[in-house]
């Protein structure tokens, strides 16, 4: 198996509604079939993180996090880039779990909760900084 994801799948209630959360983002939709709503995407990192310390983070009890306890990250080419799309995010319906700030190891993050209930981390990693086609690798190009 090649070391990639190429496939993140949200189970959502309301299609329309969660396409249109993530239209008013800013993306568009890919065409697909009929019962299908496709967001190409650049390059993904999946990242590991004890579950315990994952809920710290965004400042909610492990029991909130659902089953699987994993947020999808969206990575920024600027420190300011972070409240900005976090901002854009709550106008188009998001919960705001953590506003951005800065992090312990030298980055700048926060996170929201979509209408559908995924949990998005936005985040500036000055060490790891994105290809010119926004692509992230974990070390940076």
């Amino acid at each position: 198996m090649e070391q990639r994801v190429s496939l993140i799948t949200l189970g959502v209630e309301d299609m329309a509604k969660a396409a249109a959360f993530y239209e008013a983002l800013g993306w568009k939709r890919a065409e697909s079939p009929d019962g299908v709503i496709a967001f190409d995407m650049v390059g993904q990192t999946l990242g590991l993180y004890p579950l315990t310390a994952l809920a710290e983070d965004i400042g909610l009890p492990v029991s909130a996090l659902g089953q699987g306890a994993i947020t999808l990250s969206h990575n920024t080419h600027t420190k300011d880039d972070v409240a900005e799309i976090l901002a854009r995010a709550e106008v188009a319906g998001a919960e705001i779990l953590k506003p951005a700030a800065d992090v312990f190891w030298g980055g700048h993050h926060g996170y929201f909760r979509a209408p559908d209930g995924s949990i998005w981390e936005i985040a500036h990693n000055p060490f790891s900084t994105l290809g010119e086609n926004g692509a992230f690798r974990w070390n940076g190009y």
